[in-house]
Parts: C-alpha cells; structure tokens; sequence
C-alpha cells in the first residue's frame, strides 16, 4: 500500500483499494502503475480528470487521456461494461461502488467507526474442519458512555 503522503489515499477509507487494484491489474494483465493508481484514486475521491491533473500538477489534457487509454478501459473490462458509453468520469465510481468494491459503513450510535481510529490485531489462525479460522482483538473508541453496549455484550457472554 502506498504511504499516506501519497495523493488521494483517503480513497482508501472508503474503497477496498487492494482488491480493487488485484482485479484490475488482472484485466490488464499486469500491475496498476502508480500512475494509474494515483488516478484511480483521485476519481475514487470525485475529482475531476482536470482537478486530478491540478493536485498532481499535470495537464488536464493527458490526465484525461491516460483515463481514457487505462482506468476507463480496464474498469469497463472488469464490470463488463465494453459496449457501454462512458457518459461522465462519475460512471467509474458509481459502477465500482454498485460492483461492490465500496466499503460498507456501519452506524453505531456512541461509536467512532472510522477505520483510522479502529484497531484490529489478529491474535491466531488456524484450520478447523476444512475452515480457516481467525480470532481477533477489535478496539473502538466510544464517544459517548456505552452501558447498554455491555450489557449486550455481557449477553453475548452467555452463549459461548
């Protein structure tokens, strides 16, 4: 994964970019550069191949060709999407985001879900019955005093 100085990586918030990247690349038949990626990214955001260009400090011209000879054609490719017009850049994220590639947020009220504040550590892996199995630790921070949040959890205690 690129650093978080790279541009546009808050598309990583909302997007599963690894699998994303991986389904792509299979379409071209090799890896996404990191052109390519940037520029995924940047529509991935709602950016505009002219605003991609500005942050990049690109022309607006060659962003919005590359788009054309890559991303557009292997996203196309992916969803199966050849004969359609790509009526606007819009279309990519919106057909990515029906294709499931989006990730799914989860409302709780009293807890900060945002996956930067979040932390998961996988504590063992093992195979069961033809099953992987993974045991994790998940740590949420609250905002709010959660007591009915134990009291569920203490309920859950009771079924293991």
């Amino acid at each position: 994964m690129p650093s978080s100085n790279e541009p546009f990586m808050q598309a990583a918030n909302n997007w599963d970019l690894e699998t994303l990247y991986s389904d792509l690349s299979s379409m071209k038949g090799k890896g996404l550069t990191p052109v390519e990626k940037r520029h995924l990214r940047g529509l991935l955001c709602g950016c505009s191949p002219s605003e991609i260009a500005e942050k990049l400090g690109k022309n607006g011209k060659g962003v919005e060709t590359d788009l054309c000879a890559t991303i557009y054609r292997y996203v196309k490719s992916l969803l199966d999407k050849s004969d359609e017009k790509l009526e606007n850049w819009r279309n990519i994220s919106e057909w990515l985001d029906d294709a499931g590639y989006k990730n799914q947020s989860i409302t709780v009220p009293g807890l900060n879900l945002s996956p930067d504040k979040a932390v998961v550590n996988v504590i063992n892996i093992n195979i069961e019955n033809n099953q992987i199995v993974f045991l994790i630790s998940m740590k949420i921070p609250t905002s709010q005093d959660l007591n009915f949040l134990e009291d569920e959890l203490h309920n859950l205690d009771k079924y293991k």
